[in-house]
């Protein structure tokens, strides 16, 4: 049995409709990342999984369970915000430990997952350090360590590592994956960053307009994209007419080139810059002129 479902999932905004028709089967220990544009509805996705957000058509199913009318504190899920929203009169480990004390745990258990919390995310000695006195990055992991001591069946991360500069956020990024393969916990990501998105996730919904243009593994989605929006969306690529005549060969203007299972007529072909090569005169290819380049490393 799927951890998580998603089974027709919509919302609508008045007549405008942010998410519909989603149908995903997320399996326990999965990586997932919702990725798109803004306004693709992957937010709103992530707030009606959370429980802040109501579910105009379609279900929520955790473990089997309807999670429909059940309030965001009854569903045991783990949410670390784009904004920390860490308590700043509170030091670490009273943030991390907050969600514990809701929950009536006793103070020998808090103070022992407290601190199991801090080691898993790196934090062993910050106990009484309080986040203004912390960078961005120590406060990312606070919050992870807050969301992850209750022992959530479900771990949310809204955009998490957007407020971090490059260099830190890379960093960020397989701290946050091996964390997440060490403890085990299902985990959906929303992100805007295609290279987060290709680093962290085991399968990666791509959205567009509210609806799924493609689910997949990186390396499917982005080798094998469905859709010219999956295809420019999701890396570089050019884009080029072409023309199939059946018999798996098809025309780029005069170059023959075989391409298996294609249909007759016209088609549209996305190439990735990397699959580009300078050929010697002569050899099949096309002419082209380098207009610009920028150096980037």
């Amino acid at each position: 049995m799927s951890h998580l479902v998603l089974e027709g999932l919509g919302k609508s905004y008045g007549s405008a409709v942010a998410v519909e028709g989603l149908d995903l089967a997320v399996a326990r220990g999965e990586f997932i990342s919702l990725l798109g544009p803004s306004g693709c509805g992957k937010t709103t996705t992530l707030q009606m999984i959370a429980g802040f957000a109501s579910v105009d058509r379609g279900r929520i199913l955790l473990d089997g369970s309807d999670l429909g009318g059940v309030p965001p504190n009854k569903r045991g899920l783990g949410i670390v915000f784009q904004s920390y929203a860490l308590f700043p009169h509170m030091s670490v480990a009273q943030n991390i430990a907050f969600g514990l004390e809701m929950r009536g745990i006793e103070k020998a258990e808090r103070e022992k997952r407290t601190l199991e919390a801090m080691a898993l995310v790196g934090l062993k000695g910050f106990e009484d350090r309080y986040p203004r006195r912390m960078s961005g990055g120590q406060q990312q992991r606070v919050a992870l360590a807050r969301a992850l001591v209750i022992r959530p069946s479900l771990l949310l991360l809204d955009e998490p590592l957007s407020n971090l500069d490059a260099k830190l956020r890379e960093e960020m990024q397989g701290e946050l994956r091996q964390i997440q393969r060490s403890i085990g916990t299902t985990t959906i990501l929303v992100t805007h960053d295609q290279h987060e998105a290709m680093a962290l996730s085991d399968r990666i919904v791509v959205m567009n307009k509210g609806r799924v243009e493609q689910i997949g593994a990186p390396d499917t989605v982005y080798g094998a994209p469905d859709t010219a929006f999956v295809a420019n969306f999701l890396g570089k690529t050019n884009v080029l007419e072409a023309s199939g005549d059946g018999s798996g060969q098809v025309a780029i203007e005069t170059l023959s080139v075989p391409l298996a299972g294609a249909p007759t007529g016209t088609l549209r072909i996305a190439v990735r810059p990397e699959r580009l090569s300078f050929a010697a005169e002569g050899a099949p290819g096309f002419t082209a002129r380098i207009t610009s380049r920028v150096f980037q490393g």
